[in-house]
């Protein structure tokens, strides 16, 4: 197993004839696999939200706090995870690598669904959980190692919002799919086993799809295929480095990618503290049924589909590739939104669905921003392992932060603390963000590699 994840080696170049017909194919295999396969791992991730009702009817010596703990423990295992493979993925082949991480997310996810013995222990659920965040881990980093390798400096603005969409149809299509597969089987497991299974098939397909470097397939590096070469690119830049090399040279002393870490922790808090809580703060404030803070929830997802491709496009044609203007124009956007969110407290549905749809549209395009210019602040070869070194402070100090943060901010300071924390939040994510407006992802063309 360990030989297969190695990266491929380099194939025979491909007769000069061959090479676009053969780039412009691959392109889009890969690119197609690593935006379903992406999608389907959240299509197994968060279905413990889902199932947690019919827990507590169950099983109700559980309270929804220690529940909670088993959210909490996939959150912290995942930005960790996030971080360490991302420096395996750089050393190994994602067409192994992302169906890998997938199919034992199922397989986790399977026993959850099959096994309802494991509720009986929370001890149990948290280990569970915990190892779901784990091997979800190995999502991120071969899609970004694949982005770099497979599109150039100045298209990877608009590549990486499209491929980002993938997490919110992912995201909207969990739910969808637990209900169907209730609906078939009559069984709240099938919440977690239905989704594992349609996964499961999806893990098979990418396994088709993806590619390792274009060099494996006969093929010259982007950089040359596109003429489009960053500052100080040489043929080093095709080397696999090890993670001592790439943590110590490229990620820890990077004073830009420490800035934008640190801004997607308090950008992850504000889209949690939103999204994880719209049930909760819609019902229990504002009085709205179920019915109504669901097509809430819905709302605010798909509306980050497109704000997540304008704010790429933007970062690329308004800003010529600088990444911070994008991020402190859409976190500054987001901040208003929120308040206008904030401040209907007793006003109107409408307004609470149209606030939601704002900050839905803003909020994901900093969040992705800040994964692409991890990927532009180092070497190609470095790229998992500065992805997962933002995930980690988005994931540790962010999301799970926010999944009991807001809830003990609401029971002891109300609604309005919880708001008044996002604005801040904001507000730093645009400080932080700023600390980088010097850096421009840059390339220049050139006729020889």
């Amino acid at each position: 197993m360990i030989g297969l994840l190695k990266p491929a080696p380099f194939a025979p170049p491909l007769p000069a004839g061959q090479v676009d017909a053969a780039y412009k194919r691959h392109r889009h295999q890969v690119f197609v696999g690593i935006f379903a396969g992406y999608a389907a791992y959240y299509l197994v991730r968060n279905n413990l939200a889902l199932a947690i009702p019919d827990i507590l009817k169950a099983h109700p010596e559980h309270s929804k706090a220690a529940l909670g703990t088993a959210l909490t423990g996939l959150s912290i295992a995942y930005g960790l995870s996030k971080f360490l493979m991302g420096s395996i993925s750089d050393r190994s082949n994602p067409k192994y690598f992302l169906p890998l991480g997938l199919l034992l997310s199922c397989v986790v996810m399977a026993v959850c669904g099959l096994f309802k013995a494991v509720y009986t222990s929370l001890f149990v659920l948290v280990v569970l959980q915990t190892l779901n965040g784990w091997v979800q881990g190995m999502g991120w980093p071969p899609c970004g190692k694949t982005m770099v390798h497979w599109f150039s400096t100045k298209e990877r603005g608009l590549t990486v919002s499209v491929w980002n969409v993938a997490h919110n149809v992912g995201g909207a299509l969990v739910a969808t799919f637990a209900l169907v597969g209730v609906t078939l089987f009559h069984d709240w497991g099938a919440k977690f086993y239905f989704n594992a299974l349609i996964a499961a098939v999806v893990a098979v397909f990418v396994f088709f799809l993806l590619h390792d470097t274009p060099q494996s397939r006969g093929l010259p590096p982007v950089e040359q295929y596109k003429n489009d070469y960053p500052p100080g690119y040489s043929e080093a830049h095709e080397t696999t480095l090890g993670f001592r090399e790439i943590f110590f040279t490229y990620v820890l002393p990077n004073r830009y990618l420490w800035a934008i870490a640190i801004a997607n922790a308090f950008c992850y808090f504000v889209r949690y503290g939103v999204v994880n809580w719209i049930p909760t703060y819609l019902e229990t404030a504002k009085g709205f049924s179920f019915k109504q803070s669901s097509v809430a929830w819905s709302l605010y997802e798909y509306a980050a589909i497109p704000g997540t491709i304008a704010c790429g496009w933007i970062s690329d044609r308004w800003f010529k590739g600088r990444r911070a203007p994008a991020t402190i124009l859409f976190m500054g956007l987001t901040l208003v939104a929120v308040v206008v969110y904030w401040l209907n407290m007793k006003g109107p549905i409408a307004i609470d669905y149209a606030a939601l749809i704002a900050i839905g549209f803003l909020v994901y395009g900093p969040i992705m921003i800040i994964g692409l210019q991890a990927l532009d602040l180092v070497p190609k070869k470095a790229a998992g392992t500065a992805a997962g070194f933002t995930g980690f402070f988005g994931y540790v100090f962010g999301s799970a932060v926010a999944g009991t943060g807001v809830g003990w901010i609401a029971d002891h300071w109300g609604w309005g603390g919880v708001f008044t924390t996002m604005v801040a939040c904001c507000l730093l994510t645009i400080l932080f963000s700023a600390f980088t407006l010097g850096h421009r992802a840059q390339s220049a063309g050139r006729k020889t590699p």
